[in-house]
């Protein structure tokens, strides 16, 4: 996607960062069971940022990536507050914006890198369903849990399982390296799952 007027692109990330949180909220809110547990769902907000930048490409396709998950944040606890009415003074939450850098830098290099046609390009469509499967391992480690049900934590680890596994087979590359990325996401998920637990995920 090629963005010739210089206002088109901080445009677009902010329209589409103040969509991601609020709908995010409304999915959340009125969605039932494991699907609208996607919308509390840490890894599709990295996977938000990674298709943005896959999209934008070029150069600032990684401070897009940034600037929608930083947008996305206050926008989330803007539909809070309007929606069940939550204080208007969490509209600012530094360590959400903090992981949303962190993710926007990280999701949004690999977004542009999967444009790639070289060996890199596997890696980086690797990184999407590593997200999902490190998240999916999460969910599995509450099963035992009695402070969570048993059926919505088997629904959330098979759904991040899924979808994985879907973004993985229909990204544009051909099928040997979408497989190969596949493969790859099992390694690139284990040292995702630690990286959950290290910043208290688990």
């Amino acid at each position: 996607m090629r963005f010739r007027n210089g206002w088109r692109l901080p445009a677009t990330t902010l329209v589409a960062g103040f969509l991601l949180g609020f709908l995010d909220f409304v999915w959340i809110k009125f969605v039932p069971s494991a699907l609208g547990g996607l919308g509390n769902s840490s890894a599709v907000w990295a996977v938000a940022a990674f298709l943005f930048a896959y999209w934008v490409g070029g150069r600032w396709a990684i401070p897009a990536a940034v600037g929608l998950l930083v947008v996305a944040v206050p926008s989330y606890y803007l539909a809070a507050f309007l929606i069940q009415h939550d204080r208007i003074g969490a509209l600012w939450s530094p360590t959400w914006t903090t992981f949303g850098l962190i993710a926007g830098v990280i999701f949004g290099a690999a977004g542009v890198v999967a444009r790639r046609t070289d060996r890199w390009q596997i890696a980086a469509l690797a990184v999407p369903p590593a997200v999902l499967f490190a998240e999916a391992l999460l969910y599995a480690g509450r099963l035992g849990d009695p402070s969570y049900r048993v059926s919505e934590s088997l629904e959330a680890t098979l759904l991040d399982v899924g979808i994985g596994i879907a973004l993985a087979l229909l990204f544009r590359a051909p099928w040997p390296r979408r497989g190969a990325a596949l493969l790859l996401a099992v390694p690139f998920a284990a040292v995702g799952y630690g990286l959950f637990r290290t910043a208290g995920f688990a």
